[in-house]
C-alpha cells in the first residue's frame, strides 16, 4: 500500500467522492468518518487543530483514509474528529485495515510520533485487532480500555417497528407532557434538513444551549466560536444532501426544544440536543426524542436512532441496544505506557468510592491538574 500524507484536507471532489465511497464500505457506515466532517473540523478547528491526513492507495484507487491530527499542546496524534465525532475510525473496507494501520503507524514511526490518543473506536472495528498486531511489528505498547456505552433505539421491522411506534404513542406520560403543552397553543415537531434553514436558526438553538448549561453551572461547548462555527460549516459541507437535521419541537410559533442531528445510512443521530428551560415542567426534550423515534419509524430506511456519547437516564428509558466505543493509548515509551495503565486503574478504583474520588478531584483542581480527572470523567 502507497502512502501519501498531507497536512490538509484537499478540497478535491474526486477525493470527495473515493473517500466517501470508502465510508460505506465500513462495517457500519458514519457520518463521522466522511471528507466533509473532515473538512467542517478543518475549517472551524484551525487555529487549534493541524490536521495529519494518511491517505492509502492501491495503484491510482484509494482505499484507505486514516484522518489524524497533531495534538501540540499534549504532544500526541490523536483522531482529527476525536473532540466533534461521537465515533471515530480509519477508513477502509474491513479486509484492508491491517494493511492500512500498519502502513499508517509505519508512518508515524518515521515522523517520531512517542504518543498516539484514539478515541472512541467502536468496539466491533477491525481495527482494535489490527492495532494490536501493528504494535507488535513497530515496537508500540498498546493500552485498550472501555470508554462509552452509546445508547441506540434499534427500530426493528414489520410488526416489532409498529409495535414500537404504537408502543411511544400510548405512552401515558408523553400523552400528558403534550396535553400540557396544547395549552399554549399546537404542538408540532419540524425537521430543518436545508443549509439556509438551518444556518438560520443556529442562534437560537445556540443561545438556548448555552442557557440550559449556564443553569446547571457548566459550560456549553456552543460558548465558543469555533463550536458554532463548525455546526455552520457541517450545514454547508452536506448541502444538497439532507444530512444535517435541525429538529425543533414548536409550541404554536415558539421553538421549546432542539435537536442538532444528522440522518446518515439509516441512523438518525441525537447530536447535541437541548431545550428551554422554563418548560423543564412538560419535559419537551422527551417530547421531542419520542416524536423522532416515531418519524424514524415512518420511513422504512431508518435502521436506528443513535442516542450517542454518555449514558445519561432518560436515553436508557428509551434504547434497547448498548453500542460500545473504547479509547487506545499507542506509546513507544515503556513508562508512559505503565503510567497511563497506572491513572486508569486508579481511576477505577476511585469511582468506586465516592468520598476519595471527591477529595482527589478538589486536590486535582486546586492542583491545576487534569488528567485523572479526566479519566474519572469516563
Amino acid at each position: 500500500m502507497r502512502i501519501v500524507c498531507h497536512t490538509s484536507i484537499p478540497e478535491d471532489p474526486q477525493l470527495q467522492r473515493q473517500w466517501n465511497d470508502l465510508v460505506l464500505k465500513m462495517e457500519r457506515p458514519e457520518v463521522f468518518y466522511t471528507w466533509e466532517w473532515a473538512l467542517a473540523v478543518q475549517a472551524a478547528y484551525k487555529a487549534s487543530i493541524k490536521p495529519l491526513l494518511f491517505l492509502g492507495y492501491e495503484g491510482d484507487e484509494l482505499v484507505g483514509v486514516a484522518s489524524l491530527a497533531t495534538d501540540t499542546a499534549a504532544q500526541r496524534i490523536t483522531f482529527l474528529g476525536a473532540t466533534t465525532a461521537d465515533y471515530c475510525d480509519f477508513v477502509s473496507r474491513p479486509e484492508d485495515r491491517r494493511e492500512l494501520v500498519n502502513a499508517v503507524l509505519g508512518e508515524l514511526e518515521t515522523l517520531n510520533s512517542t504518543s498516539i490518543g484514539l478515541a472512541n473506536l467502536p468496539e466491533e472495528s477491525a481495527t482494535i485487532e489490527t492495532l494490536a498486531i501493528g504494535c507488535r511489528n513497530h515496537c508500540l505498547y498498546l493500552h485498550m480500555r472501555p470508554a462509552y456505552l452509546c445508547t441506540q433505539v434499534d427500530l426493528g421491522e414489520g410488526e416489532r417497528r409498529e409495535q414500537l411506534r404504537t408502543a411511544l404513542l400510548q405512552k401515558k406520560k408523553l400523552r400528558r407532557y403534550l396535553r400540557e403543552l396544547e395549552i399554549c397553543g399546537p404542538v408540532t415537531v419540524v425537521h430543518l434538513r436545508t443549509a439556509d434553514q438551518i444556518r438560520a436558526a443556529l442562534p437560537r438553538f445556540a443561545d438556548a444551549h448555552i442557557a440550559r448549561f449556564r443553569e446547571t453551572n457548566r459550560t456549553s461547548s456552543l460558548s465558543t466560536q469555533e463550536r458554532r462555527a463548525f455546526l455552520g460549516e457541517l450545514a454547508k459541507r452536506f448541502a444538497g444532501e439532507q444530512v444535517v437535521t435541525l429538529s425543533i419541537l414548536m409550541v404554536g410559533e415558539r421553538p421549546i426544544a432542539w435537536n442538532y442531528g444528522f440522518r446518515f445510512q439509516g441512523s438518525w443521530f441525537w447530536y447535541m440536543p437541548t431545550f428551554d428551560s422554563s418548560q423543564r415542567q412538560n419535559s419537551p426534550g422527551h417530547c421531542l426524542l419520542a416524536r423522532i423515534i416515531i418519524d424514524a419509524c415512518e420511513e422504512g430506511e431508518m435502521k436506528r436512532v443513535d442516542l450517542g456519547l454518555g449514558a445519561e437516564g432518560y436515553k436508557e428509558r428509551f434504547g434497547n441496544h448498548l453500542h460500545k466505543t473504547a479509547y487506545v493509548t499507542l506509546t513507544n515509551s515503556s513508562f508512559r505506557h505503565l503510567g497511563g495503565v497506572v491513572w486508569h486503574r486508579a481511576a477505577r478504583i476511585l469511582r468506586e468510592s465516592p468520598r476519595i474520588e471527591s477529595a482527589v478531584r478538589r486536590m486535582l483542581h486546586r492542583s491545576g491538574q487534569d488528567e485523572l480527572g479526566d479519566l474519572l470523567a469516563n
